[in-house]
């Protein structure tokens, strides 16, 4: 949602300020700069890397858009689930887990955290290496080992898609010049027709340079380093996860793996002890 606020403000603040200079919003609709922009982005795109990778980065779009902070309470019903699941597993031995794990989604423990189910990604991270804990005969630190070495491919994937967003937007800026040094060739060629055309051509020209500047600075590399802090979330959510789960294959309680959990949380979005402590309790 703020990312189409942000866009209305920045499209809001650029028209209004160019017609409150006096400007006339036609003139910035010259359909062959987009066209030659558009196009010249597109294709450096497609050069740069192959369609498969074209397509989940656009992917990340509609995700950024969509995705949301999290919240206290979320961390809350996060650490509650793996509380009570860890609790299940004490009180009834490991294997009572197993029905949670094959079919997370009809699970009555990881329904108590709708972030966690909404995460796809997450839930067959915890699901996956829980399954390995039942297999029996793996060791806390070689389970540790396996749940750092998603993490670590999950961000060196996405990690490296939303850099290529980044790159493209860095290269907008010069797109936009090329585009101008054309619209200038095309004014060059029309210098005997007056001075209003050369005026035309050289304003159509100019729009070039302005929307490559706009679009790098004002859309694409915002949107970039959105999908950067969107993966650095779920990479925290991930580690938030992977805490819980070798705390207590380690042999520690539940309410101590919980609260190991809580202490890899930002600030902004942790509980107090106090407030997990009650929250377990149903308070």
């Amino acid at each position: 949602m703020f990312i189409i606020i942000g866009a209305v403000v920045v499209l809001a603040s650029m028209m209004g300020g160019f017609m409150m200079a006096g400007g006339q919003p036609a003139v910035l609709l010259q359909w062959s700069e987009f066209i030659v922009i558009g196009g010249v982005g597109f294709g450096a795109l497609m050069i740069m890397v192959p369609m498969p990778t074209i397509v989940k980065i656009f992917g990340y779009i509609p995700k950024a858009m969509g995705h949301k902070h999290v919240h206290t309470h979320d961390n809350l019903d996060l650490l509650k689930a793996f509380y009570e699941l860890f609790l299940l597993a004490q009180r009834d031995g490991l294997l009572a887990i197993e029905k949670h794990i094959e079919k997370p989604e009809a699970s009555d423990i990881f329904s108590k955290s709708p972030i966690l189910i909404a995460n796809t990604s997450a839930v067959t991270y915890v699901c996956d290496t829980l399954k390995v804990m039942l297999s029996g005969g793996v060791p806390p630190h070689e389970v540790e080992a396996l749940m750092d070495i998603e993490i670590e491919t999950y961000e060196a994937e996405h990690m490296a898609n939303a850099h290529l967003v980044a790159k493209v937007g860095d290269g907008f800026p010069a797109i936009g010049i090329v585009a101008a040094v054309l619209g200038i060739i095309i004014t060059m060629g029309s210098i005997n027709d007056g001075a209003e055309a050369v005026g035309h051509h050289v304003a159509a020209a100019l729009v070039g340079t302005f929307l490559g500047i706009l679009l790098s600075y004002g859309f694409v590399g915002p949107l970039a380093t959105n999908i950067e802090h969107m993966i650095l979330d779920n990479v925290r959510f991930m580690e938030t996860i992977k805490s819980c789960v070798i705390a207590y294959a380690k042999g520690n309680p539940p309410i101590v793996a919980v609260e190991i959990g809580r202490r890899t949380l930002f600030s902004d979005s942790r509980p107090s002890f106090g407030e997990l402590e009650a929250y377990l309790r149903g308070k």
